[in-house]
């Protein structure tokens, strides 16, 4: 399923490039800053959240929770897996630098697509690697109101 918006007449798809456009649209400085330097981080980790966050978790993701049956091949489930917990590793990293969020002390639209694989990533059936400072963003995501319904799907 691919997300869709309509604002009056104008339709568009993929749901990163909805979060950017309604950023933009409606007011949305807070979470998308104008200044080039400081949106520019906000955009890297929105497209490494598309680009290799979400690749490395699909084939688990559609063996353990979709239970597809084109996707139960043990080896490559155990790579998919190993491969998940290194990526969420490197958002580890980055969390631990900046002790908050993942483009810095504030929350951005960055947090909203990668909030949503971190909320993935504990609720699929698998051994997860002690990440304290991705579950430390998590509980702190939790806090949001918005997070705790949708993000988590409405599950404290």
């Amino acid at each position: 399923m691919i997300p869709v918006i309509q604002d009056d007449d104008f339709v568009m798809w993929e749901s990163n490039a909805i979060l950017r456009y309604l950023a933009n649209a409606k007011d949305g400085a807070w979470l998308y800053p104008q200044d080039p330097r400081s949106r520019a981080p906000v955009d890297q980790w929105i497209d490494w959240q598309a680009t290799e966050l979400n690749p490395s978790w699909r084939y688990a993701f559609m063996s353990l929770v979709r239970q597809s049956p084109a996707h139960q091949e043990p080896q490559l489930l155990a790579e998919s897996c190993a491969l998940w917990s290194r990526t969420m590793g490197i958002l580890n990293q980055q969390l631990e630098r900046t002790g908050h969020y993942v483009a810095g002390q504030a929350f951005t639209l960055a947090d909203i697509p990668i909030g949503l694989s971190v909320n993935r990533w504990y609720e699929t059936p698998l051994e997860h690697t002690d990440y304290p400072a991705v579950r430390a963003y998590y509980e702190r995501l939790s806090e949001r109101a918005g997070y705790l319904a949708w993000g988590r799907n409405g599950t404290p």
